[in-house]
């Protein structure tokens, strides 16, 4: 192929691009209940159906064209009703063709000369949302994902207890010790090897029966730190967490972080979005007790992957971490003021825009929107659990606090039993082979995990409200189905 220049030429790709859009229309974007969630390969059967191949010279827009066919033909269609394998899913439109303008645009947020609109829209968003979460707050960043986002406020919180670190390295440092939830998210452990404090020095703090942080057992693992002359840098509490959607204490928590001077770091990249609900603001209750926050709305509300925020309390202080003044972008002579050039705040240098996909869904929804698309999937999971506890065929796992339904399906040998938990070996299989007959037909997408002594469970979450009761009694008979069959 000749066509090696990066420019649109209507004359040559007009007639390609309206084709790759009408592709995605049919087989993407307008997915129904009738079509599968995914046409199951295995990876053996995926290398010898697709072509993976890179060709010296390049390939005819007829052919390119049957590759996305078939890209489309092979992959999740996580916008399908019954993809309910993860934190995200569902596919807003306004969120779409907000993604596909910037996509188009190809900006880079760093510098307000590049991308002016994209630069005051993600300051405008950022102080919105922070008044959502308190007074005090008014100062962000979006993150690359909350993974990111969790481990750029380890940094902040090892900043702001040692700012040295950021000239002199880690090499001068005491040893710190990160406390967390039993079950918060894995990111915590990988940025603490990453930044060289160690996931050994994550100590996990005691859940109850629903997944909550003790917050006595707070007190107690910050006793036990200073007895061992290490400095507990920040405790993680989380708002949502990812396998029970477990809300903790964060007024209990923030009360003794407060007494030692910790940094509180609240991930509520799961239960975030609930700021926008009047009816369930209140599982945020402590929130603004925080030093840093993270809220991905790419996950409750629906957002395009991926759309994340970092928030701080610490004025100036993404800034005073983050900094390098970097000449050929952050230039002290510009003929505008540079003080609108925020990506010196940022880890990253390029950047792609997150902003305007949240942005144009806020102003197609308005805030009244988001809460009820929240309020709408906050019932549906409260019917599903009503469902699980009036079938003796499924049995819950915990009391639903969130969005999260987690539950096991009972084969009729187990079903009447007083102790379940006498029978995990047996119980540690059922999910897994359910789920297997599930993906291989194309006809659900729902995870199962273990957790801590629990055999492994199936986990309900949705994040699309256009899902309905008689969709939640699909699932569960189509999971009983199979059980039923597998385990006669």
């Amino acid at each position: 192929m000749a066509d090696f220049c990066p420019v649109p030429n209507p004359d040559v790709h007009r007639d390609f691009l309206q084709k790759v859009v009408d592709l995605l229309f049919k087989n993407v974007v307008f997915t129904t209940r009738r079509d599968k969630v995914l046409l199951w390969k295995t990876p053996e059967e995926l290398q010898g159906e697709f072509d993976f191949t890179l060709p010296q010279a390049g390939d005819s827009q007829d052919k390119l064209l049957q590759i996305m066919k078939n890209t489309v033909k092979f992959s999740v269609k996580t916008g399908h009703p019954y993809f309910i394998n993860q934190l995200f899913s569902g596919l807003d439109p306004y969120g779409l063709a907000g993604q596909w303008l910037t996509d188009a645009l190809n900006a880079s947020v760093y510098t307000y000369e590049v991308a002016p609109v994209f630069t005051l829209m993600e300051q405008h968003v950022i102080k919105e949302v922070c008044k959502m979460v308190g007074p005090q707050w008014s100062d962000g960043i979006f993150c690359p994902g909350g993974s990111f986002g969790n481990g750029t406020a380890m940094n902040l919180a090892r900043f702001h207890k040692f700012p040295q670190a950021k000239l002199k390295g880690c090499n001068i440092l005491p040893r710190m010790v990160v406390l967390a939830s039993e079950e918060c998210h894995y990111s915590t452990y990988k940025f603490a090897a990453f930044l060289g404090m160690g996931e050994d020095n994550v100590w996990p703090l005691k859940t109850d029966d629903v997944g909550q942080i003790v917050p006595e057992k707070v007190e107690e693992a910050i006793q036990a730190v200073l007895l061992e002359g290490a400095v507990p840098l920040m405790v993680v509490a989380t708002l949502g967490t990812t396998v029970r959607g477990a809300f903790d204490p964060i007024h209990a928590i923030a009360t003794i972080c407060k007494k030692y001077e910790i940094w509180l770091h609240v991930d509520a990249a799961w239960g975030g979005g609930l700021l926008f609900s009047q009816k369930h603001r209140a599982k945020l209750n402590g929130i603004e007790a925080a030093n840093s926050i993270v809220i991905n709305p790419h996950k409750l509300l629906a957002v395009p992957q991926q759309c994340s925020m970092l928030l701080v309390t610490h004025p100036d202080i993404l800034h005073r971490c983050h900094s390098r003044g970097a000449e050929y972008l952050f230039q002290k002579d510009k003929y505008y003021d540079a003080s609108y050039d925020l990506g010196d705040r940022y880890l990253q240098c390029g950047r792609k825009c997150d902003v305007f996909k949240f942005w144009i869904m806020w102003r197609a929804k308005g805030s009244c929107g988001f809460a009820k698309h929240i309020d709408t999937l906050m019932d549906l999971a409260e019917y599903f659990e009503q469902q699980v506890n009036a079938r003796p065929d499924f049995v819950l796992v915990s009391k639903r606090q969130y969005v999260n339904v987690c539950f096991w399906y009972l084969p009729r040998y187990l079903r009447g039993k007083l102790n379940i938990s006498d029978y995990n070996a047996q119980l540690q299989k059922v999910a897994p082979q359910i789920k297997a007959v599930m993906v291989k037909h194309g006809s659900v997408m729902l995870n199962y995990q273990p957790l801590k002594t629990l055999p492994n469970f199936f986990r309900f979450v949705s994040q699309n409200s256009a899902l309905t009761k008689k969709d939640a009694d699909f699932i569960l008979d189509h999971i009983a189905e199979i059980g039923d069959a597998l385990f006669p």
